[in-house]
């Protein structure tokens, strides 16, 4: 896959305006500032296809991307607390329906900060992804600001902090480093080979 071909295709606010599936979508997931557009970024080698902020919540529509034959689904970050009532009722009707309509949600990268265990929201979004049955990988991000030990050493965490936690695949990532692009890589085009 030539991941420089990828294309913003457009950004939904409301679940009404969500265009239909009509290709397998792999979903960015994850709580406010864990670094989905970063993730994004990275992986297509671009500096602003997916808008980095330094305030979390920033992302508040789902943003799409195409390429090869799939689309890519970055979605608003939850669990931020500082902003108003009316906006996280508007992210969650937008989310839950984004699962809940009939799309074709071929992946889910669920981005937890690697740094600290899961939060509950966190925790409540593998339980999401566990019951409806979606299939997922857990990327956990800014891994470079760990050292390889303590790297080592929240890898086995996650193994009982997280629901099936050893049956889960794992994949330390960094926005920096580029760390875990290429395994992340391999898992798309396993997908887009299907």
């Amino acid at each position: 896959m030539n991941y420089h071909n990828v294309k913003f295709e457009a950004s939904y606010g409301l679940l009404k305006q969500l265009p239909p599936s009509d290709k397998p979508e792999l979903v960015f997931a994850g709580r406010s500032n864990v670094g989905k557009s970063s993730l994004i970024n990275k992986l297509f080698n671009q500096k602003q296809l997916a808008r980095v902020s330094s305030v979390p919540g920033k992302t508040a529509t789902i943003n799409f991307f195409t390429l090869e034959g799939l689309r890519f689904a970055d979605l608003p970050g939850y669990g931020y607390a500082k902003v108003a009532k009316t906006e996280k009722e508007r992210w969650a009707k937008l989310m839950e329906g984004y699962f809940a309509s009939e799309r074709d949600i071929a992946l889910v990268f669920s981005l937890i900060d690697m740094r600290h265990p899961p939060t509950a929201d966190d925790i409540q979004m593998i339980n999401f992804l566990i019951d409806n049955e979606f299939p997922f990988v857990v990327v956990c991000t800014k891994s470079d600001k760990l050292s390889k030990r303590q790297q080592a050493e929240r890898l086995q965490a996650l193994q009982t902090e997280l629901p099936y936690g050893d049956e889960i695949t794992i994949i330390p990532f960094s926005a920096k480093t580029g760390d875990g692009v290429e395994q992340i890589k391999a898992i798309i085009e396993e997908m887009n080979e299907e």
